[in-house]
């Protein structure tokens, strides 16, 4: 990553930070990032920006002030608790990750060790804002779970639920949120791009190294120059 003077378009190879905004407050009241990722770039064009997470990747993820991870907290208080963020590392196997512009959803995809498909997973959210290091956005809790059968389901109906329950969502976003969704259902039942574009035949560059997480991982995001 190299700052404002960068091209438009990352090349293959380049590193960048793929970060999301929080919706809980953290100590300070502060609503800042609280999810940052540092990734690949695969492919970076007019229809499709694609980003490798490689296993082993340090990260950035809330938790609670305790330590506790966020999703072991039970779902009544679990937006509600004071959060703070911790360094960590993904330890699964790598995640591809696919972002049309203007889409509010990426598309995730899983491998099983050796490379078997697992699935693919539409995460809705904020349509991404391109700035020099990275991709900014804001989770919408509500996701999907495409299978290599062309099935599918929806993911954490449960964590939406209660996020409107506890106003980090109005009920105008929240319809949005599920018209974005059935949006996306359309283009799986179509089976259109990204699905039927192969991409769960693709493999990293072996010599890739795992990038590496900055020490101002948190700073203000810089617009790419136009």
């Amino acid at each position: 990553m190299t700052g404002t003077e960068r091209s438009e378009r990352w090349s293959p190879g380049d590193h960048i930070l793929w970060r999301y905004r929080g919706h809980a407050p953290d100590l300070a009241g502060h609503h800042g990032v609280d999810i940052c990722r540092p990734v690949t770039v695969v492919q970076d064009t007019a229809e499709v920006l694609a980003v490798w997470m490689a296993p082993g990747t340090e990260c950035v993820k809330p938790v609670l002030v305790d330590g506790t991870p966020v999703h072991e907290q039970p779902l009544p208080t679990r937006y509600t608790a004071p959060r703070t963020v911790k360094r960590d590392h993904w330890f699964g196997t790598g995640v591809l990750k696919l972002a049309r512009p203007g889409d509010p959803w990426s598309i995730w995809l899983f491998w099983e060790p050796g490379w078997r498909f697992k699935n693919w997973y539409v995460n809705l959210e904020e349509p991404r804002t391109r700035w020099a290091d990275g991709m900014d956005s804001e989770d919408h809790f509500l996701d999907i779970c495409v299978y290599p059968d062309r099935s599918w389901r929806w993911e954490d109906e449960d964590e939406f639920a209660e996020a409107q329950r506890v106003g980090l969502m109005d009920p105008r976003k929240a319809r949005q949120v599920r018209a974005a969704g059935l949006s996306a259902v359309e283009v799986i039942n179509a089976w259109g791009a990204p699905f039927s574009d192969g991409w769960e035949h693709w493999r990293p560059d072996p010599g890739w190294r795992v990038p590496e997480l900055p020490a101002d991982w948190d700073r203000t995001a810089v617009r790419m120059a136009s």
